[in-house]
């Protein structure tokens, strides 16, 4: 196969409607316009969504829903990926040379899923009550 003998697929390429060619074209005379109007005429249109004056539908629809800020750059952190994180002295920068998070990720929470064997001194994390007390059973701690 070479560069100048490359086609799109047959069928997938088709004939531009040639309008306005004369009565026996079926798209002579108004060219498949109507008659009259706004969309009948060179230029005439208007901006997606309006309704000739009306409220338009999204304006008149309630706003819902609320996307937090906070949401995008926190993660949560799994009990069973602690043990997989090699430094003894666990923060966001040992999490993300790990792999666990990724860099936009500013706020991090442990979530008491799975298990963990070893002690780890976990610094700056948020941790729920049960995996809280998972890592101090474990033998390990919490440094604010």
């Amino acid at each position: 196969m070479r560069v100048n003998s490359i086609k799109p697929a047959t069928g997938a390429k088709r004939q531009a409607k040639r309008v306005g060619r004369g009565i026996g074209s079926g798209q002579g005379k108004t060219a498949g316009r109507g008659h009259k109007g706004q969309k009948s005429r060179a230029g005439g249109y208007h901006k997606v969504g309006f309704e000739g004056g009306q409220m338009p539908l999204q304006r008149r629809l309630p706003k819902i829903g609320f996307r937090s800020y906070l949401a995008r750059i926190t993660d949560e952190i799994r009990l069973d990926e602690l043990e997989k994180v090699a430094a003894e002295n666990i923060d966001i920068n040992a999490l993300r040379k790990a792999g666990l998070i990724s860099r936009k990720i500013k706020r991090v929470k442990i979530i008491a899923t799975g298990k963990i064997s070893k002690a780890v001194t976990v610094k700056g994390i948020r941790a729920t009550k049960g995996a809280r007390s998972a890592v101090e059973a474990a033998g390990g701690k919490f440094e604010e």
